[in-house]
């Protein structure tokens, strides 16, 4: 590699096996590093081995080999580890995943051969088929036990990295239909990434499109999803495919190849394109910004805005909480308000894209009677997934003159039900 300073760093943490990108700036794109000098196998598996000797922790190929030939002790289904909370043992020892992941994360940076890669690191984005809260806890804390500060890391999940790597690859996927076909062993799934415009920020919606189980016979294989590509693809405008996954092969994708190709239709398979979307997003996030925008909107993003009505400088406004299209575990909103009359919060919420709002209401029993404008309360809201957000509010009292009851009140809500009541 060609730079040692404000690297930007993208990580493709998977249950099999992983990634790891830096963006090069000599070339203006991202570059997949091997775990092997002059290899050109770029897929790590995704293990850890305690060593027996003084050198601490290894991954890949190297741990596999120390467990077997140099009885160090080799940590598993790291990945799933890490869907956990739970200690595991590594020989005598009990360790919190994050440790471990932890341990990993530093022994794949290292793979870039730069000098305290950490304290040169730009940002860091880390990407997984999905993230629950569990994951994002483990990967925060791992961050920062290598010692990254919040705003050097960012994570993302599968569906946001293919946004990335597609969207800062050629202009004119801006405003044509982009196909992915996800292998997935003997099932493909059809997702489409739809650029859609209007007034405000332009909607790039990714939508799950279709899924098909393939006979596992190479020509069999080729007329089934040859007829699955006809059916996806249909009569629709795309720019470009992309296929990942280990179930796909140009050896028996014969006939489906040419029909792929149709209609000058650029292909493209390869296995790093999530590790590369990651590198490629923190790019575009800190230093690009060409998307700015685009609002990318998927099943795993926040797809609702929730905002408040009050009064601010003694005129009517509303007051944004949570905007639409970014990552739900990117929210941690904190406020504070005082109370008029009221004794509940009224949410005011419009899915994306849609200019009818409902309301959402928050009642907060046992809330002390004090005059109008004494009650200064303490708002949080923070999702636990893409749908969930957990509202916890906390009374503050008023000064010295209505000290605070102490209470507080929890709520975990789903702004996107039809219904728009908390």
């Amino acid at each position: 590699m060609n730079e040692i300073r404000d690297l930007i760093i993208g990580i493709d943490f998977g249950p099999e096996h992983s990634q790891i990108t830096y963006y090069d700036r000599k070339e203006g794109e991202p570059q997949s590093v091997p775990e092997k000098v002059g290899s050109g196998v770029l897929e790590i598996p995704t293990v850890l081995c305690s060593r027996s000797d003084r050198y601490g922790f290894c991954i890949g190929l190297e741990a596999i080999y120390f467990a077997s030939e140099k009885e160090g002790i080799l940590i598993r289904d790291l990945y799933r580890i890490c869907e956990s909370e739970e200690e595991v043992p590594v020989g005598d020892v009990m360790v919190r995943p994050f440790k471990l992941l932890a341990e990993f994360l530093i022994c794949i940076l290292r793979l870039l051969g730069a000098a305290d890669v950490v304290r040169n690191t730009k940002c860091l984005a880390i990407t997984s088929p999905q993230l629950s809260a569990v994951q994002v806890r483990n990967f925060s804390m791992a961050c920062d036990e290598i010692g990254l500060l919040r705003e050097e890391y960012f994570l993302m999940d599968y569906s946001q990295s293919f946004f990335y790597y597609a969207m800062t690859q050629r202009r004119e996927n801006w405003n044509r239909n982009i196909g992915w076909y996800d292998f997935r062993k003997d099932e493909v799934i059809f997702f489409r990434l739809s650029v859609q415009g209007g007034t405000g920020p332009v909607s790039v919606r990714l939508k799950r499109s279709g899924e098909e189980t393939l006979p596992q016979e190479g020509a069999v294989r080729d007329s089934a999803f040859t007829r699955f590509v006809k059916e996806t693809l249909s009569s629709e405008l795309y720019s470009t495919i992309f296929i990942t996954g280990d179930g796909f092969s140009q050896e028996w994708a014969v006939r489906s190849i040419k029909v792929l190709c149709q209609q000058q239709r650029r292909v493209f398979f390869g296995n790093n394109l999530f590790a590369k979307g990651a590198c490629a997003g923190a790019k575009e996030r800190l230093e690009d910004h060409n998307l700015k925008g685009y609002r990318f909107l998927s099943d795993s993003m926040v797809l609702t805005n929730v905002g408040m009505e009050m009064q601010v400088m003694g005129a009517p406004a509303y007051h944004p909480l949570i905007e639409a299209g970014k990552s739900w575990y990117e929210y941690h909103v904190q406020c504070e308000m005082i109370l008029d009359e009221a004794e509940q919060l009224v949410f005011v919420v419009s899915k994306a894209g849609e200019t009818e709002k409902t309301r959402a209401v928050m009642e907060l029993p046992g809330l002390p009677e004090r005059p109008p404008r004494t009650t200064r309360l303490k708002l949080e809201m923070e999702y636990v997934s893409a749908s969930e957000c957990v509202i916890r509010v906390r009374d503050m009292g008023f000064g010295e003159l209505f000290p605070s009851s102490g209470r507080t009140w929890e709520e975990t809500v789903d702004f996107s039900r039809p219904s728009g009541t908390a």
